[in-house]
């Protein structure tokens, strides 16, 4: 997907993807599609149908003129508020809303992929557990996400603070621009939502009732299961590639170390419920400035291990490293991936840094309690060095799933997508689902960075 620039929390259909056959040529009515996502979806629990009413440009001043939440921002004169549908947005009406005092966006999920129809229902809850997330992620990591201004549960709609000028990330690096500090802000906000959402800061009661609360997210969480973990290794009806990788892709879905290992971090991803996590966190999913960096779309927000976010997050950033030779010219190709190398370890490092602040300052629920280490005068550096040897590890892992799912399963990435030498394309999608079979297969060995690339560049 890309974003319209200067149009935050915006999606719209990339138009060089290519959908696979059985949605381009039957959108709506698509019994195989329809039955396919039943599995994905499980049974798909709505909100309310009855009292849910979808806005449109004419209906939204009338409908949402007499929240003070919204005239603080937009002022009181309701019928001269424009509003704005923009962009063709894959699963969410998005409205662009100006008053006299200034402009707010208003997001409302739809009961189905709105790309699709409604042969592809998703809950109506998803907006709910974006929400929970967003406010979740503004008080662990402040500043990092859009502030939410109104939310209305039967209705699925959120309004939130309009990024002004802000473009996705992705777009930025395929472009070739700088962001400043993108490696330390992502690290700060992996690291500080990854603490502050476990069992090493949060009261016992908090974090339990956290967790049954997100756990009802299982529609999407199904969703992560099947396109990320499940389909890149085997045929499924939904996934797609680009024929000039048909060799690679081969020997991936006949390799059982491989996919023994993915189903391993399934295991971990299904069964370890560490921390609060983003769920979708990747280049599109991150709006920035030249110095200013937020994150949106937690509508995949779920309880699991901490290194899944790391691990896509780098997955992501990696991808944008090796497509780089089909956005480049020769003269600047060496320096812009560099800096995307920068990022790279300067988002390591710092998650490693503040995860490590944090374990001396903020531990304080039921894991390694002060009883057991300090207040006995043991240092704690040793656990603190495990577990951030074992996120790592499964930072890697995830990373390599990542990779895959972006190249062989049905939502692709626009740094490959965009390529339009086909032949070129392929080489540089072939290298990278074997680099994501060498990083999940050799994860436990990979020390740092610099071992983490030299994998991602080998022959």
């Amino acid at each position: 997907m890309i974003i319209a620039p200067h149009l935050p929390l915006v999606r719209i259909p990339d138009p060089t993807i290519k959908m696979p056959p059985s949605i381009a040529t039957n959108r709506v009515a698509n019994y195989g599609l329809l039955a396919v996502f039943t599995r994905y979806l499980g049974a798909v629990v709505m909100t309310k149908l009855e009292e849910y009413e979808p806005l449109t440009s004419e209906s939204l001043p009338s409908r949402l003129g007499a929240l003070g939440a919204l005239t603080s921002r937009l002022g009181d004169d309701v019928d001269h508020w424009r509003v704005e549908e923009i962009g063709d947005g894959n699963l969410n009406l998005v409205f662009l809303v100006r008053g006299a005092k200034g402009t707010v966006i208003v997001k409302q999920a739809l009961p189905y992929i709105r790309l699709v129809g409604d042969s592809w229902p998703l809950p109506l809850s998803r907006a709910f557990f974006e929400y929970h997330a967003l406010i979740r992620q503004a008080k662990r990591d402040p500043g990092s996400v859009p502030e939410i201004l109104y939310f209305d549960e039967d209705q699925a709609l959120i309004a939130m603070e309009y990024l002004d000028q802000h473009v996705i990330l992705r777009r930025m690096l395929i472009a070739g621009d700088h962001v400043s500090g993108l490696g330390e802000r992502l690290g700060q906000f992996i690291a500080r939502t990854a603490f502050r959402g476990s069992d090493l800061a949060l009261p016992i009661v908090e974090r339990k009732s956290d967790t049954k609360l997100f756990l009802d997210n299982h529609a999407l969480c199904n969703i992560t299961e099947s396109l990320v973990f499940t389909d890149p290794y085997y045929d499924a009806e939904l996934n797609h590639h680009n024929p000039a990788v048909d060799g690679v892709v081969a020997e991936l879905r006949n390799n059982v170390q491989l996919k023994s290992e993915v189903q391993a971090l399934l295991t971990k991803f299904v069964s370890n419920s560490e921390t609060l996590l983003h769920g979708d966190l990747h280049t599109g999913s991150v709006m920035c400035t030249g110095d200013s960096i937020f994150v949106i779309d937690p509508e995949f927000a779920t309880y699991g291990p901490m290194g899944f976010d790391f691990g896509m997050m780098l997955a992501n950033l990696v991808m944008a490293f090796i497509s780089q030779p089909a956005h480049r010219s020769a003269d600047n190709l060496a320096s812009y991936q560099s800096w995307i190398r920068e990022v790279i370890e300067d988002l390591v490092a710092t998650f490693n840094g503040e995860f490590s602040a944090l374990w001396h300052s903020e531990r304080k629920g039921v894991l390694f309690p002060h009883s057991l280490f300090e207040d006995q005068h043991h240092d704690t550096n040793l656990p603190l060095q495990a577990k951030l040897n074992e996120i790592w590890q499964d930072a890697l892992g995830f990373c390599g799933i990542e990779m895959h799912r972006r190249t062989l399963s049905l939502a692709h990435n626009a740094d490959f997508e965009t390529i339009e030498d086909v032949e070129r394309r392929g080489e540089l999608e072939a290298q990278n689902l074997q680099a994501g079979a060498r990083l999940i297969i050799e994860r436990r060995s990979i020390e740092d960075v610099s071992g983490m690339m030299a994998v991602v560049q080998q022959p």
